[in-house]
């Protein structure tokens, strides 16, 4: 019997051009090859966001090993209403995992349209996709040890090979695999909350002095000792939110095969949808779960965070509708290099922060939140204008090109 060709059949085994690049920086088009500029926005949204939580690791004490400590929690704007502490739970609250659940499903939808492309073309899948999702996780390895401990796109590597997998598969099959994962998430995530409301509160733990230390005034082979030591405490994320990745990567599959990223009157109106559940449900939750204290942070990051994401997704897609997004172009160009921007970012941070470059950590400790804002807003525009000033005279980012180089077949330079 023939096989269909529908992606929401059990299609055939299908794979992305060859000259794609990987998931995470699928071009951003229709079924039909025609772009769709909401995801360059999107996907810069949620590279310039995840940079508004990651930027207090890179300025704590300890930075990467403070996040083990629980030394990270947000300021109770509530025992202190002064404008600092205000203003830092603000931003922080904004932030604190629903970019990251955005750039998961994002990661999703660059995997449908891989898949998709491949269909048009009748090519098997998933071919040589998992050569794809191996150098994806070889970047990630080189990006943990060389920058920054905790890296997603390790995790998002091996997730795409399971859902790369199950998008040869029925629909049936897809949707119970989605609610699988989303149901033993909740359950997982239910435990630990329970077991930190049970646990006494001792309070956050002050930082390591070692950790303190090593990256105020260590050097960058003493970080890289300190992450292959620790490797298995500082991977521990992906593993515990294995769950979630595999619910937001079927999400993003779904909803851009319902349209919710097309110009069109349907997707309009998913959008909208979108934005009423996620802010109107997400927002009181989690305003509720950060309130609430420590105890209830794997609650708000894990569960109620990404619910918060998929509002973002029809905020954005509204406001961009309507061409009333401040700086749509500046996004749009970052999430063309979207890679590339969040490799450099980290970078940025780690020379500016740590004691191998200028040590801003250790300059600047104690002085309040105000430095570490501004911090972020001059890497975001130094990202706005580099991705400009590159996308001028390449078509894609720097290290786009590496990986599109890399995984081109070696036959189709002389074709």
């Amino acid at each position: 019997m023939a096989h269909s060709t529908r992606p929401d059949a059990p299609g055939p085994r299908q794979t992305a051009p060859a000259t794609a690049t990987a998931t995470a920086t699928a071009t951003a088009t229709a079924a039909d090859g025609a772009r769709l500029p909401l995801l360059d926005v999107l996907r810069g949204a949620a590279i310039l966001g995840t940079l508004m939580t990651n930027v207090w690791i890179f300025t704590s004490p300890g930075s990467e090993w403070s996040v083990l400590q629980g030394s990270l929690h947000l300021p109770d704007p509530i025992a202190d209403p002064g404008p600092a502490s205000v203003a830092e739970f603000v931003f922080r609250f904004l932030a604190d995992g629903k970019f990251l659940s955005l750039l998961t499903i994002l990661f999703g939808v660059g995997l449908a349209i891989q898949y998709d492309s491949a269909a048009r073309r009748g090519q098997p899948w998933p071919g040589r996709y998992p050569r794809r999702a191996a150098f994806l996780f070889l970047e990630g390895t080189v990006h943990f040890l060389l920058v920054f401990a905790w890296d997603v796109l390790m995790g998002y590597a091996v997730t795409a090979l399971l859902v790369a997998w199950l998008l040869a598969r029925s629909e049936r099959v897809r949707r119970a695999a989605l609610w699988t994962a989303a149901a033993v998430h909740l359950a997982l995530v239910g435990l630990v909350t329970l077991g930190d409301l049970a646990r006494h509160d001792t309070g956050p733990e002050a930082p390591d002095p070692a950790a303190v230390r090593l990256y105020a005034d260590g050097g960058w082979a003493d970080q890289i000792g300190f992450r292959l030591d620790n490797a298995l405490a500082l991977r521990v994320e992906p593993v515990f939110s294995f769950g979630l990745l595999v619910f937001l990567f079927l999400l993003g599959v779904r909803l851009h095969r319902a349209g919710a990223f097309t110009a069109t009157a349907a997707g309009r109106r998913i959008r909208a949808r979108m934005a009423g559940w996620g802010l109107g449900l997400g927002m009181p939750l989690g305003t509720a779960a950060a309130l609430g204290g420590p105890d209830f942070f794997v609650l708000g990051r894990y569960a109620i965070a990404p619910l918060v994401a998929v509002g973002y997704i029809g905020l954005i897609g509204w406001a961009l509708d309507r061409r009333v997004l401040p700086g749509a172009g500046a996004l749009g160009n970052i999430g063309r290099t979207a890679l590339s921007a969040y490799v450099g970012q980290n970078l940025l941070c780690m020379l500016l922060c740590y004691g191998i470059g200028l040590g801003f950590t250790a300059r600047f400790a104690g002085t309040g939140p105000w430095w570490v804002m501004g911090l972020w807003a001059a890497v975001s525009l130094v990202l706005a204008a580099g991705s400009r000033l590159w996308l001028r005279r390449f078509p894609r980012g720097p290290l786009e090109s590496v990986q599109h180089w890399a995984l081109k077949p070696r036959g189709a330079a002389r074709r």
